[in-house]
């Protein structure tokens, strides 16, 4: 049986959350759909599923995780640029997969080996 990996998960259930949170919250801080869609570089009709609710609800973010991205929408919204986006993202994806969020999520979907240690075998100091 093939075994998704860790990246395929964050793909279709952790980057939508993220997503939703971030759209949300810029909504929140008062932007437009069509600014929250430009900032994010993502279509007007996705901020609205994600608003709604329709899209980026698979999974529920820790109280950590939702914090770093309200954080970020922060800077977004206040700055006007949207330059770190992409590495505050990734920053957020590393947290997932470094506090197991991914792996417990990955387990919930799919046929994990016990002895898995795909995502902590990333983070080794070894490297």
């Amino acid at each position: 049986m093939w075994l998704k990996s860790p990246c395929e998960i964050v793909i279709w259930y952790v980057l939508p959350s993220v997503r939703s949170e971030l759209a949300k919250e810029l909504i929140k801080l008062g932007l437009s759909q069509k600014e929250a869609a430009n900032r994010l570089g993502i279509s007007e009709a996705a901020i609205s599923h994600y608003i709604k609710g329709k899209r980026g609800k698979k999974i529920d973010l820790d109280k950590e995780t939702r914090n770093d991205v309200k954080k970020l929408a922060g800077e977004i919204a206040s700055s006007g640029e949207d330059s770190t986006l992409v590495l505050k993202t990734c920053e957020i994806c590393i947290k997932v997969r470094k506090n197991e969020l991914l792996c417990k999520l990955h387990k919930s979907l799919d046929s994990v080996p016990a002895n898995c240690n795909i995502c902590k075998a990333l983070f080794r100091e070894e490297h």
